[in-house]
């Protein structure tokens, strides 16, 4: 439950459960920004695109959970590792979360000098 003014975008492909009118409803009511592809350009959304394919790859190919509980705990395990721990190509080698510290640093740092 995000406050309503917290800035948070939802990216997304064109899949018609993120076009629905429900949806899109939900999203307004939570304050959420709706941000989807252009219809025949991935590039729009490469870094979320990057992200669930990952997931798919990675973690859950071949998976069958048994409850849907056990589906969203392999889910959160998977992307706290990726936000914590996995190296990133295009962040320098670092994980996304030290990518953040060591920029947030940097802007200290800077607003200080």
């Amino acid at each position: 439950h995000p406050r309503k003014h917290a800035g948070l975008i939802f990216h997304s492909d064109r899949g018609s459960q993120y076009a629905s009118e429900d949806f899109r409803d939900v999203l307004a009511q939570c304050g959420i920004t709706a941000s989807m592809s252009r219809k025949g350009n991935c590039w729009d959304n490469a870094c979320s695109e990057t992200l669930f394919g990952s997931l798919k790859v990675e973690r859950l190919h071949g998976q069958r959970f048994v409850t849907r509980r056990q589906a969203k705990d392999e889910i959160i395990a998977w992307v706290l590792w990726y936000n914590r721990t996995r190296l990133h190509s295009t962040l320098a080698y670092v994980s996304p979360v030290r990518f953040e510290q060591d920029w947030h640093a940097a802007q200290a740092k800077q607003a200080n000098s």
